[in-house]
């Protein structure tokens, strides 16, 4: 049976937000501080301007492990084609764009405004609650 369980039930809100001017180094070091995999990051109008994952950061890592300096900000190294779900998508649904897709983490937006992240991982534990 297909369940009626909505995304907004299993994504997180409690989240860390970048802005794109943000230095990359600044913002490896939010991300592995808040142990998250990726991040939303806003533009001046608030709405999602891109998706900043820790591999994203791992260039520029990189880069400064063998010339001791970090170049560039978040907008340098985000994703701007950003595939988003919205809080009403079917559970279902999404799981099926988790298979598709080699992402481990969606932004949940409405209207261009970011609502929350929704995990492979906690759509998988919800697939096994739901048994």
């Amino acid at each position: 049976a297909m369940t009626t369980k909505r995304i907004a039930s299993v994504m997180r809100t409690e989240i860390l937000i970048l802005r794109a001017d943000t230095p990359i180094r600044r913002a490896a070091a939010l991300l592995v501080e808040a142990r998250a995999a990726a991040a939303p990051v806003l533009g001046e109008d608030d709405q999602l301007a891109g998706f900043l994952t820790q591999k994203d950061c791992f260039r520029s890592a990189l880069h400064a492990s063998y010339y001791r300096e970090w170049k560039g900000n978040v907008g340098d190294q985000m994703s701007r084609e950003v595939i988003t779900v919205l809080p009403e998508d079917d559970l279902i649904h999404v799981a099926g764009m988790f298979l598709s897709h080699p992402h481990r983490v969606f932004p949940v937006c409405d209207a261009g405004r970011v609502k929350g992240l929704v995990h492979r991982s906690d759509i998988l534990a919800e697939l096994i609650r739901l048994g």
